[in-house]
């Protein structure tokens, strides 16, 4: 007797996955000394080896706080991986064929929110100037930006919007689920948390990062307040300070530093959305969606900048879904498709 498969089997063509090796001018001498030779796994539709001509529209998929490109497209022991998912998008003929990549941002203090920074290295500059046209010139892509996407969660999602206002031009279609957006919500109450950590090493952030790494079991404060330093090497970058960045509260008392956080302010969706209309209105399809049960309390920022956007005559597409800030990969269903039929196909 012969079993059906417990584990659904799929019945489409599959994708190709190649890594793209790429050694980096921009981020040669980084602060944290991090490599500057990177493997970025890149997608490559079905069908892609077989036609020699065609060309394709390109979605970049920015990693999460923690993960990096190659984490995407991992072996998982349950569900889909990301390539998997792409594949059934589009043998379902629900998604268009694309080429996908999953650039590797990953940084020493845990995660990338994509900026320019000299605590970290200019990761903006990085994927526009030197990773577009070495996928452009690697691949058979269509290369303008109205063919070009960028899309993530969380700290990839920040990322999508940050580079969408910040660094116009480059992306025509950004889809953020769940990205970091109202700040004042969002960061403030890990600040506690990261004084009494750092408390541990007696203030020493280098201290702290060295044995965080060297911890066989770092719990979950000791996360948050990596991230809160990966978070102030982006935001508020001083190379006077230890590790090259400046804490926006006071290590002793937790008080807010008022100069200090307004600089992180300024990165905030909220603040620079409206000093980036023109680059808004000029984006062929903008994605926004949410959990209304987010952990974080990214919902209440969001639904801020909906309100914002759509007050300002932005077109946009925006969504609050059932859910949290974790396992929210199956929102991609609804959004790679959208932003796939919006791009630029020869």
């Amino acid at each position: 007797m012969t079993l059906k498969p417990l584990r659904p089997q799929s019945d489409w063509p599959s994708g190709n996955l190649v890594m793209l090796a790429h050694q980096s001018g921009i981020l040669d001498g980084n602060p944290l000394g991090d490599p500057t030779l990177r493997q970025h796994p890149v997608y490559l539709p079905p069908g892609y080896d077989a036609e020699s001509q065609r060309r394709y529209p390109v979605l970049w998929s920015l990693a999460a706080y923690t993960n990096s490109g190659l984490g995407q497209v991992a072996w998982r022991n349950q569900g889909e991986t990301l390539p998997q998912r792409i594949d059934r998008l589009i043998g379902t003929g629900k998604m268009p064929p694309a080429v996908v990549v999953f650039p590797d941002c990953y940084t020493a203090l845990g995660g990338n929110q994509y900026v320019n920074s000299p605590a970290l290295g200019n990761y903006a500059d990085y994927l526009v100037h030197e990773l577009i046209p070495e996928v452009d010139a690697s691949f058979r892509t269509i290369p303008k930006p109205e063919a070009r996407g960028v899309f993530g969660k969380s700290s990839g999602g920040f990322g999508g919007l940050h580079l969408a206002m910040a660094h116009p031009g480059h992306f025509g279609v950004v889809a953020s689920h769940a990205g970091d957006c109202g700040f004042d919500r969002v960061y403030q109450r890990d600040f506690p948390v990261a004084c009494d950590v750092l408390a541990r090493h007696e203030g020493n952030v280098e201290a702290f990062v060295q044995t965080f790494w060297r911890d066989r079991r770092p719990g979950g404060a000791a996360f948050h307040t990596l991230m809160t330093l990966c978070l102030a090497a982006s935001y508020s970058p001083d190379p006077s300070q230890p590790l090259g960045l400046k804490l926006p509260f006071d290590l002793r008392t937790c008080r807010l530093d008022p100069e200090v956080w307004e600089r992180w302010l300024a990165f905030d969706p909220l603040r620079r959305a409206p000093r980036s209309l023109d680059a808004l209105n000029a984006l062929s399809g903008l994605w926004l969606d949410v959990g209304r049960r987010d952990q974080y309390f990214i919902h209440y920022g969001t639904r801020e900048l909906h309100d914002l956007l759509r007050g300002a005559g932005v077109s946009h597409h925006f969504e609050e879904f059932d859910g949290t800030h974790s396992g929210i990969d199956w929102r991609y269903d609804h959004a790679l498709p959208w932003l796939a039929a919006r791009l630029k196909v020869d």
